[in-house]
Order: C-alpha cells, then sequence, then structure tokens
C-alpha cells in the first residue's frame, strides 16, 4: 500500500472517531450520570497499561482488550435491555474514551513495539523515522 492511500485511510479511521467522540458525548449530555462523573471515569480504561508491567503480551492482550469497541457495546445493549442509566453512562464514557485515542492515532496495539498501532505508526515515530531518512 502506498503511503498516500495510507494516509488516506488513516485521515478517514480518524474522522470516524470524532464521528464517534462527538456522538457519545452528546448521547452523555442527553443520558448520561453528570458531568462529573464523566470526568473521572475518562481515563479508567488506561489503567489497562498497567498489565504491562507484566510482560508485553499480557499488556498488550489487556490493553487490545480494554480498547476495543465490543465492551462499550456490550454496555450499552445490556443498558438498553435493562434500562439501566448505570451501564448506558457506561458504554458511552468507554466508547468516548476510545475514539478520543483513536483520533489521535493511539488505535489498538501490536506486541513488538508499543507504537505500532493498527492504524499505524503513531505520530511522534513516524516524525522521528521521517527525520532520520534524511
Amino acid at each position: 500500500m502506498s503511503p498516500i492511500s495510507n494516509q488516506k485511510i488513516q485521515r478517514v479511521l480518524r474522522l470516524e472517531a470524532v464521528c464517534i467522540l462527538v456522538a457519545a458525548v452528546v448521547c452523555y449530555a442527553k443520558f448520561g450520570a453528570g458531568w462529573g462523573v464523566f470526568t473521572l471515569c475518562f481515563f479508567l480504561p488506561d489503567i489497562s497499561l498497567l498489565a504491562y508491567r507484566v510482560n508485553s503480551r499480557v499488556g498488550t492482550f489487556v490493553y487490545n482488550t480494554v480498547h476495543s469497541y465490543a465492551g462499550p457495546m456490550i454496555a450499552l445493549v445490556i443498558g438498553l435491555a435493562f434500562a439501566s442509566p448505570v451501564f448506558l453512562s457506561v458504554g458511552m464514557i468507554w466508547g468516548a474514551h476510545i475514539a478520543f485515542e483513536r483520533m489521535f492515532g493511539y488505535g489498538l496495539e501490536y506486541s513488538r513495539d508499543f507504537e505500532f498501532k493498527h492504524l499505524g505508526l503513531i505520530d511522534r515515530v513516524v516524525t522521528s523515522v521521517r527525520s532520520d531518512a534524511r
């Protein structure tokens, strides 16, 4: 795949993340548990980074499990099925967190190196690689 088409794909994926983030925040404003709860819980999924203390393989598995949209979607379905504001709030906050990170290029990880994401290299690595190539 050429770098140009890869850059276009990354832009589309980041735009998709912005749309999900906006949708999650708008829905949270309508159905959520208050902005204090949102603020306190927004970065909770990043606790999964502590799994890297075990080793890279475990860290990658835990991080990717927590940073997949499957978890928030399950929480939202449970929240809708059982009319549970707690599950709805968790799903919206969790989904917003994932979208926020993906908007900046932080996606699911490969176990070989923290900077390699499913969305490509994170920007600071791409910039340093380009600088080194000159």
